[in-house]
């Protein structure tokens, strides 16, 4: 058991010096409990954040950061995979150099991470999640999911709607503004650095181009999935897409069998006819459609293909083999479609990318592109690829400890999860060797910074 050391300051203006592991707050010459009126940033006595929250996560100045002794680095990027090079260096949180430790200028370094042989990939980008308020989500009543998905490798998330909000508004002002609400919250507070792009109202009847246009000039960039809300018809839903699409914002629609009770079945027809951006879990979420549906879904719809976690695993296989065959694998992205019924997935993102490698016989290096650059291209993000100029979000990996594979991606070709030593997002260290992963064979360190 640890101590929890608080710098907090009550409502009377009181200082606190600590708090009871039954959380009674004590100050000088006082040891009544004070619940009421609390300001507090919680420590470990260690000094770590405690589901720390970020203040958008920009860094001050312009921090050299070094990563040098990388073993593997994975680019997030099909045309090449893999890339030959040893070393990075970021400078205020984006990539500035990308090669060969003694080809480039490492001097003057504020951070040095010694990857010590490991792999380093891009950070992993979840692109269908359900967030409602910080780090809390009331669908399992769970507390700190964004952090444990962090552990997960998970640097980036996108929202598919804040469906799960209490009470949630199906009006047309009250969703505007919860969308808002949404999108400013989570931009101004990251938590535990993870960036989450939400802000994704659900369609209803009675919206107009106008709300659209009012919607994108507040800053939302999304909508959430189609076919969650009361439009449910190909013709209607089209309409509302384009619209949406003519003000720069991204679509998704809900594929295959209802979510949950009250929710409906949305069919090859309501998605061809609808033309979103991208084919919300084509592998169900949970209820998978006919295979013959989902084949046509890749044959005839030019849009992302998105693979979820909490959907049907055959159908996620059908859909991978079937834009393999197309020689379209830059349309699979991949997402948790959590929290949910099934809970919140940590590691759903490398299961999925271990799944898809084995079972569906894609090379490792492949199958993390769909986690990683895939996305990025498809949602229009600054990080997701190992490319000067992009975001410096990385997470580090290593084969688990005892696996039949002999490196990492052997490993995760057999079906074995990595092991995950260090995230970086913007360039600051977020998390070390992951509590939720397998051990990593071996792990990066901070030698200075």
């Amino acid at each position: 058991m640890f101590r929890l050391d608080i710098a907090v300051v009550l409502a009377d203006g009181k200082q606190v010096s600590y708090i009871t592991r039954r959380g009674n707050v004590r100050t000088a010459g006082r040891s009544k409990p004070r619940p009421y009126g609390i300001k507090a940033k919680i420590t470990t006595r260690v000094g770590r954040k405690l589901m720390a929250q970020d203040d958008g996560g920009k860094t001050a100045g312009a921090a050299k950061l070094v990563v040098r002794n990388i073993g593997l680095l994975l680019s997030g990027d099909l045309a090449k995979p893999i890339l030959d090079a040893d070393c990075i260096i970021a400078i205020d949180g984006r990539i500035a150099a990308v090669g060969r430790e003694k080809e480039l200028d490492t001097a003057g370094a504020a951070s040095v991470i010694d990857a010590r042989g490991t792999a380093l990939a891009p950070g992993l980008i979840d692109s269908h999640v359900h967030p409602v308020s910080g780090d809390w989500t009331p669908r399992q009543n769970q507390i700190g999911w964004i952090d444990s998905c962090l552990h997960g490798g998970v640097t980036c998330m996108i929202s598919a709607g804040e469906v799960h909000t209490p009470g949630r508004p199906k009006d047309v002002v009250g969703l505007k503004a919860m969308a808002i609400t949404a999108q400013r919250s989570f931009a101004g507070l990251r938590p535990s650095g993870v960036k989450v792009l939400a802000g994704a109202p659900v369609i209803e009847h009675g919206m107009v181009e106008e709300d659209f246009k009012s919607l994108a000039e507040a800053g939302v960039t999304l909508l959430g999935e189609v076919g969650l809300g009361s439009v449910k018809d190909g013709e209607t839903a089209r309409q509302m897409v384009g619209w949406a699409r003519k003000f720069g914002i991204q679509s998704t629609i809900h594929t295959g069998g209802p979510s949950i009770t009250g929710s409906s079945l949305i069919d090859r027809d309501v998605v061809l006819a609808a033309d979103a951006d991208v084919i919300g879990h084509i592998n169900g979420g949970h209820t998978a459609l006919p295979d013959d549906q989902i084949r046509d879904l890749c044959e005839r719809s030019p849009r992302g293909l998105e693979i979820v976690h909490n959907g049907n695993e055959r159908a996620a296989l059908l859909t991978l083999r079937a834009a393999a065959e197309l020689k379209q694998l830059a349309r699979v992205i991949l997402g948790t479609d959590a929290p949910a019924g099934s809970g919140v997935q940590p590691l759903g993102i490398v299961r999925l990318i271990a799944m898809l490698s084995s079972v569906g016989e894609i090379p490792a290096e492949v199958a993390f592109c769909f986690a990683t650059g895939n996305t990025a291209r498809m949602r229009k993000l600054d990080c997701g690829l190992i490319e000067v100029g992009r975001a410096a979000d990385f997470v580090f990996m290593d084969r688990a400890q005892h696996s039949a594979g002999k490196t990492l991606l052997e490993s995760v070709r057999l079906g074995d999860l990595p092991g995950i030593g260090m995230t970086v997002i913007d360039g600051v260290v977020r998390s070390q060797r992951s509590r939720n992963t397998p051990p990593a064979e071996r792990v990066p360190v901070m030698v200075q910074g």
